[in-house]
């Protein structure tokens, strides 16, 4: 699954950060709530944007004030975002097994970071966020609303082919699934799509949630023992 993801966005890197390096300006809700991220986590250290692709959220939160790293699986993702954003830093990674110490980051932003995760994989993808975080660090975590899989396994995508699925979730699975992993839920937030020229005409969820102290009642998770 993970090579084929990487190679997809491979393929996909050029238009894609031609297309969407500079969404976030016609989407004035999702910078209100990066703001907010920023604002929380200014003062508590270094801030991962995962699934950082061109690096359009990293650049977003770096302007607001944030110490930002963003981690890609795509080299040729990391590439388009180092050259947009000479002056932050860009490591490749994979979201499942995270190359940050244990309570190294004080916020963790993943902007549709878990669209090509299968929902069986997802709590390893949040026990791993809930391990880089520190006590009390904050996750902001975006994803599309629904249920099951809405791709075919090869098609077409601005002219490449491509091998890969993209996942809606629920929202109150994605929130027993954070919590479960240890986090402390702070607010769930929906809104519906922006116009077709925008995005894609999807529903869309935004959580909030620290990673939660074990003596408020969380069960540590298997990296932390």
């Amino acid at each position: 699954m993970t090579d084929t993801v990487r190679e997809s966005y491979d393929r996909l890197a050029d238009e894609y950060a031609r297309r969407l390096f500079c969404e976030l300006d016609k989407k004035p809700f999702d910078r209100l709530l990066l703001d907010r991220f920023a604002h929380a986590t200014t003062l508590r250290g270094k801030v991962c944007d995962v699934g950082c692709g061109p690096g359009e959220v990293a650049d977003y939160l770096a302007k607001a004030g944030a110490r930002v790293v963003g981690l890609d699986l795509s080299p040729q993702m990391l590439e388009h975002a180092r050259h947009l954003n000479p002056d932050l830093s860009f490591i490749e990674g994979n979201m499942m097994s995270l190359p940050f110490k244990t309570a190294e980051m004080a916020g963790i932003a993943a902007f549709y970071a878990i669209v090509n995760v299968p929902p069986e994989y997802l709590s390893r993808v949040f026990e791993e966020m809930h391990r880089v975080l520190q006590l009390d660090g904050l996750l902001l975590l975006a994803f599309h609303v629904g249920n099951g899989r809405v791709s075919d396994p090869e098609s077409w995508t601005w002219g490449h082919r491509i091998s890969m699925d993209w996942f809606l979730f629920p929202t109150a699975e994605v929130r027993r699934l954070l919590e479960a992993a240890g986090f402390r839920i702070e607010d769930v937030i929906e809104r519906d799509p922006y116009p077709p020229e925008v995005e894609d005409q999807t529903r869309r969820a935004y959580i909030f949630a620290r990673r939660r102290r074990t003596e408020e009642g969380s069960c540590r998770c298997p990296a932390d023992r």
